[in-house]
């Protein structure tokens, strides 16, 4: 599953037992960068803690606009630490929102677990940037992982085109379908030019740097969560709340209007009037 959707499971069982809390009383929010997140919650599959796992997604740029409509100064708030429900997060769950983090983040963890040894340099440089493909084969004590990663439905294409060609064959691969990856989100502030992308990017960087845990799996509270609530990796119950399953979803022909000049007009006007609102203040 997404994190998010890991999150609502993980919060409606979990956390609803270590509180006392009746899940059917909870209400899961998460603000996210992707506006596909509002349909992937309402999925028939996302209930396996018994309830819809999250309940309400805002975007970042509806949760922006909610601050300024209640007069909220973020400069003029007295400075106080966040609360952590869940546990402490580290700088392989930060990195999640440049293309090339999930992949990196995995491997992180992926090298020290398989191998037992202590990686000599954390940052993966070759599954960073904005190269629409990126490849790598990194060395586990002898033995070669193929990665590769790619961002944008035409570059995923071009990725996918290369396995089933026989071309490319790789054992672990990564596709985020914004350019950039999440900070280049549909839900994210406007603009999301490629500087803009680029300062995102440079700054998650920054924050995975400065976190005194960088590796998943050295995240205590994930320690926690397995050894007094899912058992280890792969059991029937983190199974059932960590993972999900999809259906093909097809395409039944394509519809072609014919539009009149005038209407033309008055969508530019529209989509124009809706790109300012949505950037104004956020």
């Amino acid at each position: 599953k997404s994190p998010q959707q890991m999150f609502g499971a993980v919060a409606k069982t979990y956390y609803a037992k270590k509180m006392g809390i009746d899940p059917a009383d909870m209400v899961v929010v998460s603000i996210m960068p992707c506006t596909a997140k509002k349909f992937e919650c309402q999925r028939p599959e996302m209930r396996d803690s018994g309830y819809q796992d999250v309940d309400y997604v805002l975007t970042v740029r509806e949760l922006a606009r909610m601050i300024k409509q209640a007069g909220i100064d973020f400069e003029r708030l007295p400075e106080e630490d966040y609360d952590d429900p869940l546990g402490i997060s580290t700088g392989a769950g930060v990195i999640f929102g440049a293309t090339g983090g999930v992949m990196e983040a995995a491997v992180r963890t992926v090298y020290e677990l398989y191998t037992g040894k202590s990686l000599d340099k954390i940052d993966f440089e070759d599954v960073r940037g904005l190269d629409g493909v990126k490849a790598a084969s990194i060395d586990l004590n002898g033995a070669s992982l193929k990665v590769a990663v790619a961002h944008g439905l035409a570059n995923a294409r071009k990725l996918l085109d290369s396995i089933v060609s026989g071309e490319s064959e790789y054992h672990f691969i990564e596709i985020m379908t914004c350019p950039g990856g999440c900070i280049g989100g549909g839900g994210q502030p406007i603009p999301t030019d490629t500087e803009t992308r680029l300062e995102r990017i440079a700054a998650i960087y920054e924050a995975d740097r400065n976190m005194p845990l960088r590796k998943s799996h050295e995240n205590p509270a994930v320690k926690e969560l397995y050894d007094t609530f899912l058992g280890k990796p792969l059991s029937e119950r983190s199974h059932q709340l960590l993972h999900t399953t999809y259906v093909k979803r097809p395409r039944h022909g394509t519809m072609v209007c014919k539009v009149e000049p005038e209407a033309c007009e008055e969508l530019d006007e529209a989509a124009a009037t809706s790109t300012v609102a949505d950037g104004d203040g956020s």
